[in-house]
């Protein structure tokens, strides 16, 4: 029983597979320097309030110290009879130190330790996801101020609706990751908060103070009640939520990538560092990066609805359950920034085929609202405006004609309003600059965005 820090009560060891079926040390070794980081704070606390001596202190800070070198170094045998981080690391402790090490755990339990090297460890992967973010929207934004002169067809259902700006249509991807950014922002907020001081469930009855050791480690505040600080697992499902809505950006992106870059499209090449070929079909040149992060928006879901489901039924306080928190939340974490280091590289080495996207802009009658816009400017009702642009439209399709192809005489068969102005209405770069107010997709409007994302990004 001598590995077991908690086995005085026992007097027959963990059976060998319950010991392998119930350790978490496998995956939650990752959280190790924050396990470190918290019990230097917490220590430097216990002796600050005389719970333990100054030279006590000093020797387990070594300790700790020492351990987090060993760690860094490779040098650290890690065992499943430790159970988890926080024992392999106290159990190493006190092989380094002397009992002395075993004053570390004073005021504290597993349970609001692990919940806060959690928040530890979450904290800095926000920070590091929000970095990764804004490198992705810088990436969509030089995308988008090298291609301004490019007209391509924006879509609804699927179907040529209007002729855009493709930085235009780039510019509404920066405007769904910022959401996500201030959904991380806002979260980052609510999780920066300190648990440890809550004990097992009930606080602690030794004169601690929380306050110092949050303020030491960087948190706003202490979490107000022991109970649910201990319990609490919101910031990781929350962590998952924002990842579940980031990537469904993210697969809506690649969806769009993997349609520009076919044969059919053409709009788009990918760099071959981001695509594979085929076993059998030599000519194939498959975009794998943008299909597979598109495959890993549903483990991302996932992750959130285990999570969920979870913490549903579990009853006030800690419980063994809460021990599967972890693996999907850093699957989620490592799948996020994995997807993010990729995307921003293959975005920064798109290759764009402007003239395909201007000739299917050209298709479809995507400047008939223009025509619409124009008689409603002559003083017919849009009504009626919409009546003449779809006999119009009609008549192209039977004739096999374009809008611009058309002339003044056949226009003005429909309406008697359309004059010879008529012809410099529906080009393309008359139907995309004339939609000039904020958020619309002429180059004026959408270089003035460009600017201000660049300004708002966070650094």
């Amino acid at each position: 029983m001598t590995e077991k820090l908690w086995g005085g009560r026992f007097s027959q060891p963990t059976d060998k597979f319950v010991e392998e079926f119930t350790a978490s040390i496998q995956f939650d070794q990752r959280l190790f320097r924050y396990d470190i980081q918290g019990s230097i704070a917490h220590c430097r606390m216990l002796a600050r309030q005389g719970i333990i001596g100054h030279d006590e202190a000093d020797a387990i800070v070594a300790g700790l110290g020492e351990i987090l070198a060993e760690i860094e170094h490779g040098d650290f045998e890690f065992s499943i009879a430790r159970e988890d981080i926080h024992m392999n690391i106290e159990a190493r402790l006190i092989e380094k130190i002397g009992s002395v090490g075993g004053k570390l755990h004073t005021a504290r339990s597993r349970n609001d330790q692990v919940a806060l090297d959690v928040r530890l460890y979450l904290r800095d992967e926000a920070d590091a996801i929000r970095a990764a973010l804004a490198a992705l929207q810088r990436a969509l934004l030089d995308q988008a101020e090298a291609h301004l002169d490019v007209i391509m067809p924006g879509y609804t259902h699927l179907q040529t609706a209007q002729p855009v700006l493709f930085a235009h249509h780039l510019l509404a991807y920066v405007e769904m990751f910022s959401r996500d950014s201030g959904r991380l922002g806002d979260l980052r907020a609510r999780l920066n908060v300190l648990p440890l001081g809550a004990g097992a469930l009930a606080g602690t009855t030794f004169p601690i103070d929380r306050e110092w050791v949050a303020q030491q480690l960087g948190f706003d505040g202490v979490t107000r009640n022991s109970l649910d600080a201990v319990s609490d697992r919101d910031f990781a499902i929350e962590f998952c939520s924002f990842a579940a809505i980031l990537m469904m950006h993210l697969s809506r992106l690649a969806e769009e990538l993997v349609l520009w870059s076919s044969a059919d499209f053409a709009f788009i090449e990918l760099s071959d560092s981001f695509c594979t070929g085929s076993s059998i079909m030599p000519q194939k040149k498959n975009p794998d990066v943008p299909e597979l992060v598109r495959g890993k928006t549903g483990r991302v879901y996932g992750n959130l609805v285990s999570l969920l489901t979870l913490m549903k039924s579990l009853p006030l306080a800690y419980n063994k359950d809460m021990q599967e928190d972890k693996e999907p939340l850093f699957d989620t974490i490592d799948t996020v920034r994995g997807s993010l280091k990729v995307f921003t590289e293959m975005i920064a080495q798109l290759s764009v085929n402007g003239g395909r996207m201007r000739e299917a802009a050209g298709r479809g009658f995507s400047t008939a609202t223009d025509i619409a816009d124009y008689l409603v400017r002559k003083g017919l009702p849009f009504r009626q405006a919409h009546e003449v642009v779809g006999k119009t439209v009609r008549y192209c399709v039977e004739t096999g004609k374009a809008i611009p192809d058309l002339t003044l005489e056949e226009f003005r068969q429909f309406s008697k309003k359309i004059e010879a102005d008529i012809f410099a209405t529906v080009t393309l770069e008359a139907s995309v600059n004339a939609r000039q107010a904020t958020g619309g997709t002429a180059r004026g409007a959408v270089e003035a965005e460009i600017a201000r994302a660049r300004v708002t990004l966070p650094s």
